[in-house]
């Protein structure tokens, strides 16, 4: 036979099996039906066994297979080869029934809608053991009282007790669609300031959020200098994309609608931090911190694919 050429990092372990369990039989009709396999695959696979360590491992003799010098050394390796793949197998079973089970994950409508089904598809796909819920809501649940397990919020949770970790920065900017401008005759001479009364603006209603960032931006204005008001993002969008008026938009998602034009108010927007919250027990359940590690993964490659600047 060949010179040697058996490595275990890039032999089959199906292999190392057969070998054990012809040897325990000592009949390749035996281990055969023990194994589940034809004969002639379990034939072919001491075969390779043999041709891979590069010796004769079986001898005929009257009652059957026995093993040779070379296969009897061999033994005692390969079950111990054996008892450490079944550990591993094991260990993956018992990793597999830890992350069995349901993680509540609860982001702005916006991320829900545009930015979680690509990444949960992925999940799904790695873990589908896991069961995932999707709360889509601007407002912050209380993640302390268990109302989710992870958040992905545009702010900072204040709340103590909590694990935070700052993924990135989405700028964000004023947008129109084409249809709206050409309604307004809408042109901006050079360095000429935009006149805030002469357009609609599309904005929020009950929530201050709006309010308070315009004011943060040195922009002034309450909640009567938006003509379209919605608590909810997506219909905002929707009416942003309709020609209603000037809107609020991330830039990764209004450049995916080319009827949307930018419109410069003079102002320099503060980008939305994006934050990956969840409690306490992310350190202990093995379920929440791989969806946790997952979310940022794939987050952190949404922005550097999407250049969310």
């Amino acid at each position: 036979m060949n010179k040697a050429q058996f490595h275990p990092q890039h032999s089959d372990w199906n292999l190392v099996r057969s070998f054990i369990a012809v040897a325990e039989h000592g009949s390749l009709t035996r281990a055969a039906e023990v194994l589940g396999l034809s004969q002639a695959t379990l034939s072919r696979q001491i075969s390779e066994l043999e041709e891979n360590s590069g010796q004769a491992l079986f001898e005929r003799v009257a009652r059957g297979l026995e093993l040779t010098e070379a296969g009897q050394r061999l033994l005692e390796p390969a079950r111990f080869m054996l008892s450490a793949a079944r550990g591993v197998e094991m260990a993956i079973s018992q990793q597999s029934l830890a992350l069995a089970g349901s993680v509540r994950i609860t982001a702005s409508e916006t991320v829900a809608a545009f930015v979680l089904p690509e990444i949960l598809a992925k999940l799904a796909e790695q873990h589908p053991e896991i069961q995932i819920e999707v709360v889509a809501s601007n407002q912050v649940s209380n993640l302390l009282e268990r109302e989710a397990d992870i958040a992905i919020r545009m702010m900072r949770p204040q709340q103590s007790g909590l694990i935070t970790r700052h993924l990135c920065d989405w700028g964000i900017g004023f947008y129109a669609h084409h249809h709206y401008l050409k309604r307004q005759q809408f042109t901006r001479s050079e360095g000429k300031k935009l006149n805030w009364r002469e357009h609609r603006w599309i904005g929020l209603d009950q929530s201050d959020r709006f309010v308070q960032g315009f004011r943060e931006a040195g922009i002034k204005i309450d909640r009567y200098d938006f003509d379209i008001r919605c608590d909810n993002h997506l219909v905002n969008w929707q009416m942003l994309q309709a020609g209603l008026g000037i809107g609020v938009a991330p830039h990764w998602l209004a450049r995916q609608n080319e009827g949307l034009v930018a419109i410069d108010v003079g102002q320099k927007i503060p980008d939305l931090p994006v934050w990956l919250t969840s409690h306490r027990e992310l350190k202990s359940n093995l379920r929440i911190r791989t969806v946790f590690d997952f979310l940022a993964d794939e987050i952190l490659a949404f922005a550097a694919s999407h250049s969310l600047d």
